[in-house]
């Protein structure tokens, strides 16, 4: 009986340790993957490695991996496969050759997602595609100061926790060559609340879209080492982040 016992035992701990292990399998299959991107060829921010390790330790709480590079070689099909989605913190200049931009095309088109931050719209002036991809092209900007954020949709992931007016102090962006069809706004700049905006009452800083079979997330906000400080902003851009990743 105490034989019939201990192999019950022994059965039962082996089916444990069998469960747990293909749960960690299909665990491990479905995490995701990203490339913290943060190339420049023209100005660069000061604030990009506070922004790294920010982004990086978000996405570590949330059981994402990620993976930091400036390399552009990381810009090909079979390199690029590994990652769910990428994020350009701060890119500047132009940065990739025709094969580089084609591999990155057909990575979106595969369905992957894109997040751009602060000076990635600062990126790729001479390509249109890219354009489209990040929602419009920074122009200029005032001296760094705080203004009044409007929300204009509270439901998603990058802006359901914040309040209806978002006092935030930041380097605030002049867009050209708004592509406004397709675009989601998310967050619209006040005007009245700083000096230098030029754009009038439709001066958006935060955007979603559906693009060529992925999703794309910006957000103008990031310049500065004390904007990754704030709890909302972080919030923000992790709600960014898992909109990119079709994680709900």
């Amino acid at each position: 009986m105490k034989k019939v016992g201990h192999l019950f035992v022994v059965r039962v701990i082996f089916i444990s340790v069998l469960f747990i292990s293909v749960c960690s399998i299909v665990r491990a299959e479905k995490q995701k993957k990203v490339l913290i991107f943060t190339k420049t060829t023209g100005f660069r921010h000061s604030s990009i490695p506070k922004g790294v390790r920010t982004v990086q330790q978000l996405l570590s709480r949330e059981g994402i991996r990620s993976t930091h590079s400036e390399d552009v070689n990381l810009f090909h099909q079979d390199s690029l496969q590994q990652f769910d989605a990428v994020i350009f913190l701060s890119t500047t200049g132009d940065l990739f050759n025709d094969k580089q931009k084609l591999a990155f095309q057909q990575f979106i088109r595969s369905g992957k997602g894109f997040v751009g931050i602060h000076a990635a719209s600062d990126t790729e002036f001479n390509w249109p595609w890219y354009g489209r991809l990040v929602g419009a092209y920074f122009s200029d900007h005032p001296e760094v100061q705080e203004a009044h954020i409007e929300v204009k949709d509270s439901r998603h992931l990058s802006t359901q926790h914040l309040p209806k007016i978002w006092v935030h102090r930041d380097e605030w962006y002049n867009f050209k060559d708004l592509y406004k069809e397709g675009l989601h706004i998310l967050l619209n700049l006040d005007e009245t609340s700083y000096q230098g905006g030029k754009m009038g009452k439709f001066h958006p800083v935060a955007w979603c879209q559906k693009f060529e079979g992925g999703r794309s997330f910006y957000t103008a906000l990031g310049h500065t080492d004390e904007s990754f400080d704030s709890e909302l902003f972080q919030k923000h851009i992790l709600g960014g982040i898992r909109y990119a990743l079709n994680i709900k």
